[in-house]
């Protein structure tokens, strides 16, 4: 089964999901509406409710709830992503004008506010306990890990260690929630729950650790951010940790000067490329996504072989293909 077979089965089902989110962002305050689609409108590929029904497919689950749940994983979504681009000041996000470049910061923040608490309204609605507990612990790390990777910006002793944390916390955890949410929904055994939770998990770290690379090799008409943002952000991502540990002591005081300057202008930026190509830094963080990858499909055995099963094997495959 390959990524369209996934988004064809699936399909359907997130039709329902995106009828849903629809109707969740109407509001008399017309600016709301207008950012919520602005982003969710340009070109989403929904992978986190993609996961959702999958997992809830493959623990037996057809009911109403996952539809419901499928979008409040994609409200908590686009909420960090306006609350994210203004803190990054970003200029572009999905290969459109970011929205707080078109509304302001501060409408930006407001509309993800807004889309938090309609999320938390949704879930109540949905009157699960054990997703209510899980989403609220899951959103509460989301945050440290937003905070912690602020922390961290533009400081170049940052350990592995630590980026692994960052990334667990903002991105994988959601991701991981996803799949927790279609074991619960489907009654799962606690054993199969904690294999989705897991499986999860390490797709999500798989994800960033991509994204990450991406950020350095990517066509930028295709990624849909500009290439080289991390680095003008200050963030030390897998790669670039990883070059900073095998360059010499002039390389490194050549990375710290460009980090400092938060100017990723093209010298800079091809200066950094050019030593990452040298010391192999790219396909060392794609490798450690596709360990995280093989890992991640192990956690998968336990399962009887399925169409939904399929279905998950393909869309961890698809990450490490992704190119966009």
């Amino acid at each position: 089964m390959q990524i369209q077979d996934v988004f064809n089965r699936y399909g359907d089902d997130l039709k329902r999901v995106e009828a849903l989110m629809d109707i969740h962002i109407r509001s008399d305050v017309d600016i709301i509406p207008e950012v919520i689609g602005h982003l969710v409108g340009s070109g989403g590929k929904r992978f986190r409710p993609l996961l959702l029904l999958a997992s809830a497919d493959l623990c037996g689950y057809k009911g109403e709830a996952r539809y419901a749940l499928s979008a409040v994983i994609e409200f908590i979504h686009t909420a960090t992503l306006l609350h994210d681009d203004v803190v990054d000041h970003a200029q572009i996000r999905r290969g459109k004008t970011s929205a707080n470049n078109i509304w302001g910061n501060a409408a930006s923040v407001l509309v993800g506010d807004f889309l938090y608490s309609r999320a938390f309204k949704i879930m109540a609605d949905a009157g699960n306990a054990a997703v209510i507990k899980l989403l609220s612990a899951s959103t509460s790390t989301m945050a440290e890990g937003e905070v912690f990777q602020l922390v961290k910006c533009g400081d170049i002793h940052i350990t592995e260690k630590d980026y692994f944390s960052i990334i667990e916390k903002k991105t994988a955890v959601l991701i991981s929630a996803a799949c927790a949410i279609g074991a619960i929904l489907g009654g799962a055994t606690e054993h199969k729950r904690e294999a989705l939770t897991r499986f999860g998990l390490r797709l999500g770290l798989a994800f960033q650790i991509t994204d990450d690379a991406l950020d350095y090799v990517a066509k930028d008409v295709n990624f849909g951010k500009a290439i080289g943002k991390d680095l003008e952000e200050g963030k030390i991502t897998l790669p670039l940790i990883h070059c900073l540990k095998k360059s010499t002591a002039h390389e490194k005081n050549l990375i710290k000067e460009i980090v400092g300057k938060k100017e990723a202008d093209a010298d800079a930026a091809g200066l950094i490329m050019a030593l990452m190509e040298d010391h192999g830094s790219i396909g060392y963080a794609l490798k450690k996504a596709a360990f995280f990858i093989d890992e991640g499909k192990k956690l998968l055995s336990g399962f009887q072989n399925s169409d939904a099963k399929s279905a998950l094997l393909a869309t961890a495959d698809y990450i490490m293909e992704r190119r966009t």
